[in-house]
């Protein structure tokens, strides 16, 4: 029987063990302050705190934008691992389409014929079209901003902190070897350490080399983050643009629908009551009479019923007060059921039914 066994070579296993305790034992001693530690130079760490600035905001930059165009974090994590996967996320309604469809199935109810189930209709019909607008908007920012940084941070910044991990080591291998240069007793020790820092040395240098160059490619990688930055602004502006032209749609077409006309209950029957610009408000015949609210002979009812339709008819006489005193005017032509009144600075309809005339001259009651 066969077997193929793994072909380990026991001297480089022997040497790697050797360092890792070499750099174990450095590194404790440079936490203790017993021993010295090589510095980088002061570029080469403004470049590494530059980075690590780069890493942090760009990684939360990235989360912001996602829980923006995502809110539900349930959602992000499905798609995140689906992802992973590389398999298509699922697609699901958004709320602005779950509304749209609650909207348009209510209507329906209600009853397209009227004007409140016409308007839910055409409410839910936008709402529908501000989904598909939100879904094109979250596609395109990914693909133009989140995407790229998340590629950036998922390549070149996990290769830059790969890089600056080998060239930790190196150092601590180089601060190991001076250390031994600096105990050896014998002549033939002392020529082995000085060997082996030379090694050390040029391999910490070729090291910091590399890490140097991918650092300085930092600012490269930030003017393409710019140009991200900037598609996806104008991928916002679009996105509002259209969102208002579907609003502003919206808007003209419920202007056009018929409204249904305000009701005033009188003595338990209800009356239509047309719109105030069916009511010359301009022309009114020049001689005026004075009148009193009759608040006392109005039930409780009656006199909500007042207060909505002088409402409704943007007309601002205080129908709460007793025996306040207003001037009408018949209008031109005369309304059966209107007069005009002025009361101060506020003037409007006033409904004849609740008008008394006080004096045939002068007074009537309100």
């Amino acid at each position: 029987m066969n077997i193929n066994l793994p072909n380990f070579n026991v001297k480089n296993l022997v040497k790697e063990a050797g360092s890792t305790i070499s750099r174990v034992v450095q590194l404790t001693e440079e936490k203790l302050g017993t021993t010295e530690r090589t510095e980088y130079d002061l570029h080469f760490q403004n470049l590494a705190e530059r980075a690590d600035l780069t890493k942090t905001w760009t990684e939360k930059i990235v989360r912001d934008t996602e829980s923006v165009l995502i809110p539900n974090p349930q959602n992000r994590v499905e798609d995140f691992i689906f992802e992973k996967i590389e398999k298509s996320k699922p697609k699901r309604l958004s709320n602005l389409e779950h509304l749209a469809l609650d909207m348009i199935e209510a209507g329906g109810d209600f009853g397209q014929d009227l004007p409140y189930g016409q308007a839910l209709i055409k409410v839910g019909q936008a709402e529908q079209k501000l989904g598909q607008c939100e879904h094109d908007f979250i596609a395109t920012s990914g693909i133009c901003f989140t995407q790229p940084l998340r590629k950036f941070l998922d390549g070149e910044m996990k290769t830059i902190g790969k890089e600056r991990g080998i060239l930790e080591t190196k150092r601590l291998d180089l601060d190991a070897c001076k250390n031994r240069v600096k105990k050896a007793r014998s002549m033939l020790g002392q020529q082995s350490a000085e060997r082996d820092l030379r090694v050390a040395q040029a391999e910490f240098d070729r090291q910091s080399e590399i890490t140097q160059l991918l650092l300085d490619g930092i600012s490269t990688s930030q003017a393409s983050h710019l140009r991200h930055l900037h598609a996806f602004i104008q991928t916002q502006v679009r996105y509002y643009k259209q969102c208002g032209d579907v609003m502003e749609q919206l808007q003209r077409e419920l202007a056009k629908m018929q409204h249904p006309k305000p009701r005033l209950r009188i003595n338990s029957e209800d009356v239509d009551c047309g719109p105030p610009s069916s009511v010359s408000m301009h022309s009114c015949d020049s001689d005026s009479l004075g009148g009193t609210a009759l608040d006392s002979d109005l039930d409780p009812d009656l006199d909500k019923s007042l207060s909505n339709l002088l409402e409704d008819f943007h007309i601002e006489f205080d129908t709460t007060a007793v025996s306040t005193v207003i001037f009408v005017t018949e209008c031109s032509p005369v309304n059966e059921d209107y007069m005009y009144g002025k009361q101060g600075l506020m003037k409007g309809l006033v409904p004849r039914a609740f008008v008394e005339m006080l004096d045939e001259e002068h007074d009537v009651t309100l």
